[in-house]
């Protein structure tokens, strides 16, 4: 039994899954706030559950926001910053008994889509959350790719392209709890979006919210999704550029907006260094259960 975890920042999810692949429990709750050592309890307890429920004993593969130091093996790059510089594998390490394997959720998520999911049988997929944060992922061959820093797939802190340009309401860059500004996920996140949306408007609104009412015809949410649209075909464009996917699935709550899979491929040839461009973009096929199906998969059977 594989026994996965998806440690996001409103809700850790556990998932035990058969060697055949089979749902065998799963279950959420909320994540505590900025408390580090009430997440650790959680997710022993929630583990100790499944296998009480379950009558075995599995393995346990845990998605992060964040990635793992190769130098130190302490956190780090996590938008939980309450689990940046601490020795979570080893910490959970001692709470379950057992080995544990870490990856960042991105990673997790990009890996549930490509081997079942939207983006099965491609060769190089990008997988990408758009969220509470935005993160990304990348699968080659079937393996989830680290990289030499542990951040293969980070463009979410990189700075959004050409951001005087493309930030129509005239704010100054915005500064990120990374130490820098304009990263891409202080304008493509879910709050980044609502954000940008109550700048012009003053109206604090959901994402779903601002999408309706510009599918009824509201001219100021419809001018906000433009702005968003571009601001992704940018980014994603730089990732075209150097990653050059097969396909690209998007993940997260903002990935539920439909109209993203059409305009956006329409709008990022401009920057796209190509005559023609074959990358597909779609929507995960498995939901916000990707990352802990992907999680489980950390070990193989």
């Amino acid at each position: 039994m594989r026994i996965g975890i998806d440690l996001g920042g409103t809700k850790i999810e556990v998932l035990a899954l058969s060697g055949q692949q089979t749902e065998l429990w799963r279950k959420r709750v909320a994540t505590p706030q900025g408390n580090y050592r009430a997440i650790l309890t959680s997710i022993a307890d929630l583990v100790g559950d499944c296998e009480r429920q379950l009558g075995r004993r599995g393995t346990v593969g845990i998605g992060i926001p964040g990635a793992e130091s190769r130098v130190s093996g302490l956190i780090k790059n996590a938008n939980s910053t309450c689990l940046i510089g601490r020795p979570l594998r080893r910490d959970l390490r001692e709470l379950l008994g057992r080995d544990v394997r870490i990856a960042n959720d991105a990673n997790c998520f990009a890996l549930s889509e490509a081997t079942d999911g939207a983006a099965v049988g491609a060769k190089v997929v990008f997988g990408v959350i758009l969220g509470t944060g935005v993160g990304g992922g990348v699968v080659v061959d079937g393996q989830a790719l680290n990289g030499a820093n542990v951040i293969a797939g980070e463009w979410g802190h990189n700075q959004l392209p050409n951001t005087h340009a493309s930030n129509e309401t005239g704010d100054l860059p915005l500064p990120c709890y990374c130490g820098r500004t304009a990263c891409i996920e202080l304008y493509l996140s879910g709050p980044g979006l609502q954000r940008d949306h109550a700048g012009v408007t003053g109206e604090q609104l959901a994402p779903s919210d601002i999408d309706a009412r510009a599918n009824a015809g509201c001219l100021q949410s419809e001018s906000t999704l433009q702005r968003y649209e571009r601001r992704l075909a940018q980014s994603l464009a730089q990732v075209i550029n150097i990653l050059d996917p097969d396909v690209i699935v998007l993940g997260g709550g903002l990935s539920n907006i439909g109209r993203w899979y059409t305009t956006v491929p329409r709008l990022w040839g401009e920057w796209v260094f190509s005559d023609i461009i074959s990358t597909r973009l779609v929507k995960n096929r498995h939901g916000d259960s990707s990352g802990v199906r992907g999680a489980a998969w950390l070990w193989p059977l």
